[in-house]
């Protein structure tokens, strides 16, 4: 590994070479009714695509993924596809080694996405107009699908620049240069999409202001707030939640990436927590220890990631909860007690462990910001939406992070933004044939 604080910047995974990319196409079995399929969220035809790579076709395999995934760039990035559609394939069991379905993915997406090429072109205008909150994954997803079938968008986000996580929250050598701009841009070149930055729900915009000027809603505003530890010294300067950390390095440069000290102790379990530790080392730390509660196998991190992190340098120690942090004003150390499992159920030991950190990073969950959703019902931290993506009011959807629909993944706000703007546009459609 390149131990530059450069590294973190540069690409994890690198792309296929065009030769790389035929020889493991021509892996493919091209299998009917494909597992590899039925296991993708947004069911891209996969044996389709990967038929157009084999058979030199980069604009047919490239235009199948998007018909289901707009943002089928990322997702061959980042998507876990260890535990999705390269799970299920065929030659995990006849070779031990699945067809790499994820770098083929982004083999044949980026192609499209650098030529400028448009793969589809909108129906005709509708007149009908939708609001979309939030301009990540499920936002853009169902932003362009409601394009596509010819209805205008207003595309509204909080942040300077669309993206949500792809642009702030994903490890910089998941996403690296500038792809997730660009991905944003090839999205919104569909027409019919426009953008408005900087306008948070509850401030800048309100719910009832966008339902008396656009003919339905959708909420894409994933998760806003952070949980926190309730323990003492958490407020001592150098304890930082581990999303605001990853989006500091996410817009900052490899000519000026932001410094870390020596030692970073990093709490958490899932990938945002192993995103930041691998970030912490890559970036110079001396010693990066990331903590969880539990054991590796209850974390929410894949095998794969958590390898990841072991084999970066990260220290990785389980079973122990944090109970203290102390310092002179800036967090010096961090006290964990040990825990173990009795009948699936966490509990302490009383034998403790103390740790140095001059910097701890908190990756224990996100909560949603329910401020400005009066009315609208939310069921265990999260948005209870029907099967047609509605909320408990009519004409408001929601989809991605937000909502209770199956895993935390970009994937899986895709296909939740693309159902939703499925719903709403047979809403707005019927709606229109009872007026007339």
């Amino acid at each position: 590994m390149n131990d530059s604080p450069l590294s973190v910047y540069q690409d994890l995974v690198p792309p296929m070479t065009d030769l790389q990319a035929s020889a493991e196409a021509n892996r493919c079995l091209f299998c009917y009714d494909a597992a590899c399929t039925r296991a993708c969220p947004t069911s891209i035809d996969i044996p389709g695509f990967i038929r157009g790579i084999a058979t030199g076709n980069l604009t047919g395999a490239a235009t199948t993924i998007f018909a289901e995934n707009i943002l089928g760039g990322t997702c061959g990035r980042v998507c876990p596809t260890e535990t999705l559609c390269e799970q299920a394939c065929v030659r995990t069991t006849a070779e031990d080694r699945p067809v790499a379905i994820g770098r083929l993915q982004r083999y044949a997406t980026d192609a499209m996405i650098t030529s400028g090429r448009q793969p589809f072109e909108r129906a005709p205008a509708t007149g009908k107009t939708v609001a979309v909150v939030g301009a990540g994954p499920a936002g853009l997803s169902c932003a362009h699908r409601l394009a596509l079938l010819g209805h205008q968008v207003s595309l509204y986000d909080a942040k300077p620049k669309a993206g949500g996580l792809n642009e702030y929250g994903l490890a910089a050598y998941k996403m690296a240069d500038d792809f997730a701009a660009r991905e944003v841009a090839f999205v919104l070149g569909i027409g019919g999409i426009t953008l408005y930055p900087e306008q948070r729900l509850g401030h800048e915009i309100t719910l009832d202001g966008l339902r008396q000027t656009h003919d339905a809603v959708f909420l894409a505003i994933g998760l806003g707030g952070s949980n926190r530890l309730s323990i003492p010294g958490e407020d001592l300067s150098g304890v930082e939640d581990a999303t605001a950390f990853i989006e500091r390095l996410r817009q900052s440069t490899p000519s000026a990436p932001p410094a870390v000290p020596d030692s970073v102790v990093v709490i958490g379990g899932g990938n945002t927590a192993i995103d930041a530790a691998i970030q912490a080392k890559r970036l110079g730390a001396a010693e990066v220890t990331l903590v969880y509660r539990r054991g590796r196998e209850q974390m929410k991190a894949t095998g794969w990631e958590q390898d990841l992190a072991l084999t970066s340098g990260v220290i990785l120690r389980t079973f122990a909860e944090p109970r203290r942090m102390d310092g002179d004003g800036h967090v010096q150390t961090i006290t964990f007690e040990r825990t173990t499992l009795s009948d699936g159920r966490l509990t302490g030991t009383g034998s403790t462990l103390t740790l140095s950190a001059d910097l701890v990073l908190k990756a224990v969950g996100q909560t949603l910001l329910t401020g400005a959703l009066a009315g609208i019902a939310v069921q265990g931290g999260k948005i209870v939406v029907d099967d047609a993506a509605q909320t408990s009011i009519p004409g408001v959807y929601a989809g991605g992070d937000c909502i209770a629909s199956g895993e935390d993944l970009t994937v899986q706000a895709v296909e939740d933004g693309k159902r939703a703007a499925h719903a709403i546009d047979a809403a707005l459609r019927l709606s229109a044939l009872t007026a007339a």
